[in-house]
């Protein structure tokens, strides 16, 4: 998943690793700024608790740790930024076990990628379900016809 943004990267970077902007975009947490450091993300209203390790860190650049809680199954995200004329290229990265519906997968990062681009225009939003369901749709149909 890609996004150009018209923001720099130190700002969209902020985003991704400060304790006190994930809640903006994501959910109150903290991910330790190196490899083996924290990352835990606490979803309160859904339950859901991220408590995994920063496997890559290259700070102002590069974020991976997986997007999983604690005897579940890995689920590496990796966030990458590159600085581009006028902003950031930020990429993101996902792999889920065979197991699971990437479908879901896909569509719950979509939903949050708006919030972090509301977030970076100063006027978070809430978890955007009709985003959600619409983008968990469109990747499943992508997914049967073998486009993604």
């Amino acid at each position: 998943m890609a996004r150009s943004l018209d923001h720099p990267p130190a700002t969209v970077w902020a985003l991704l690793t400060e304790t006190a902007r994930l809640p903006q975009w994501l959910a109150p947490g903290e991910i330790e700024p190196q490899v083996g450091g924290a990352a835990r993300l606490d979803f309160v209203d859904s339950g859901t608790v991220i408590d995994s390790r920063v496997t890559a860190y290259e700070p102002g650049r590069v974020l991976e740790y997986s997007w999983s809680g604690p005897g579940e199954p890995q689920r590496p995200i990796r966030w990458s930024l590159e600085p581009v004329e006028g902003g950031t290229e930020l990429t993101l990265t996902l792999r889920v076990p065979e197991t699971e519906d990437p479908g879901r997968a896909c569509a719950g990062w979509e939903a949050h990628l708006e919030m972090l681009a509301a977030a970076l225009e100063g006027v978070p939003i809430k978890f955007p379900f009709e985003t959600f369901k619409a983008a968990r749709d469109a990747y499943r149909a992508q997914l049967e016809n073998g486009i993604a």
